[in-house]
């Protein structure tokens, strides 16, 4: 244990209610307890402090995308919300379905974000899932088993390839599981019924009985109650969305209610809500579009929403109003993303990661204009929800009261990570 360290977090309340000091050190935290020398002391009494969140489910476009979202403005977004690791999904223009468009992808990432990040890969039916793999994917997909904003949908022959694949290199694929019916995608009510809750179902099964070769799966955006019962011994996720809007929030015809899988009746959204304790992950499937591609008809407006910044603030308002433990929220946002990618957690323990985020008790208005991601707008307009004050990047503060100061955000390969200089990523994920 060094004698002295970079910064001190006194008065910590932890979660069973014990009260201590966390000393920060190395990108670690070295000792709980007293605290030692400290070249910062940041005094944490009245604050709820919590191990910064871990977003599996991003799109952070940039590119030809970047009018909407790109590294440094989506990676900002998470550091306000609390999250200081998130995972990018690889249906980008280009899809990132080479080395080359996988290696370019981390390269624009290294250069302007401002958290970590992992990234994953994408396949079609020519892709070298092993290079790929090797290359540094964290994980295959999200996996389109019906067609979304820029991913195409896998046919049967196809996703038992792709699981045979990723299981034989030890890897995990992510999963969007949707049936979509023919139709005029009209309104929200029709988007909803084209792409229904008993598809969503039906397909989870269908991919299950699909995978032969035992993959891993994690399925994404999970939005009723029969789909998490399907998924059984896989890991999956639920957005903010699906869990706190209904189809019924929105006029019919406003497409920033436009979601893959869509917003659900209010009758499903509190079914899903009644499993709080049986989700693995919360996750926000952040998919900005600015309002102006919003505005277009209906049918022909993209789906998704702007989210990685209020998942975490959201979600501690609703475990306050319900009285729910934070270690629930800590579980869902932290610690099991962490533990199903196979990276260190951040946590309270000498050799945990330090990243932490630090909320006052005082809820506040979400409001578009003091959010930082490029799309101006967001679904939850209005909704209650705790902000972080401060945020904690490898022992270093990040964020401070709505400045942020730049810290040494890197890039968190997959296990198969073979480059010239690997970082340090000892976990299995091969295991489940």
């Amino acid at each position: 244990m060094p004698g002295r360290c970079d910064l001190a977090l006194t008065d910590v309340l932890l979660p069973g209610g014990r009260v201590t000091d966390l000393s920060l050190s190395g990108g670690q935290v070295v000792h709980t307890g007293a605290r030692l020398s400290a070249d910062e002391v940041i005094n944490c009494r009245g604050k709820i402090v919590l191990p910064a969140a871990v977003d599996m489910h991003v799109h952070m476009r940039g590119r030809e995308q970047s009018h909407k979202e790109d590294w440094e403005s989506g990676s900002q977004s998470a550091l306000a919300g609390g999250v200081t690791v998130v995972v990018d999904q690889p249906n980008t223009i280009p899809p990132l379905v080479t080395p080359g468009a996988f290696t370019r992808r981390v390269s624009e990432a290294e250069e302007k974000s401002a958290c970590h990040f992992a990234i994953n890969a994408g396949y079609t039916a020519d892709c070298d899932l092993r290079a790929l793999w090797e290359r540094g994917a964290m994980a295959f997909g999200e996996l389109f088993a019906a067609p979304s904003s820029y991913g195409d949908a896998l046919n049967p022959g196809e996703l038992a390839e792709v699981l045979g694949s990723v299981a034989s290199i030890g890897g995990l694929c992510t999963i969007h599981a949707e049936e979509v019916m023919a139709g005029l995608d009209s309104d929200l009510s029709v988007h909803n019924a084209l792409r229904s809750p008993a598809g969503e179902s039906r397909a989870v099964q269908w991919i299950k009985k699909q995978n032969l070769s035992s993959c891993r799966l994690h399925f994404c955006h999970m939005s009723t109650l029969d789909s998490v019962t399907n998924t059984g011994d896989s890991t999956f996720e639920v957005t903010p969305h699906h869990l706190f809007l209904s189809l019924e929030d929105f006029d019919p015809l406003d497409a920033r209610g436009k979601v893959n899988p869509p917003l659900r009746s209010e009758v499903e959204r509190r079914k899903i809500l009644s499993a709080w304790e049986r989700i693995d992950v919360l996750a926000s499937d952040h998919a900005p579009h600015t309002l102006k591609e919003k505005s277009v008809p209906f049918e022909t407006a993209p789906s998704g929403i702007p989210g990685v910044e209020t998942m975490v603030p959201l979600a501690l308002m609703f475990c306050r109003e319900r009285k729910i433990p934070v270690t629930s929220l800590v579980e869902k946002t932290s610690w099991k993303p962490s533990d199903i990618l196979g990276i260190p957690r951040a946590g309270f323990s000498a050799g945990n990661r330090a990243d932490f985020a630090l909320y006052g008790r005082t809820a506040s208005p979400v409001r578009a204009d003091q959010l930082h991601s490029r799309a101006g707008w967001t679904p939850f307009e209005g909704m209650k929800a705790i902000f972080p004050d401060t945020v904690i990047m490898g022992g270093k503060v990040v964020f401070h009261k709505g400045v942020f100061t730049h810290g040494n955000p890197s890039w968190i390969p997959g296990r198969g990570y073979i480059g010239p200089a690997p970082i340090n990523n000892g976990a299995d994920t091969a295991q489940p």
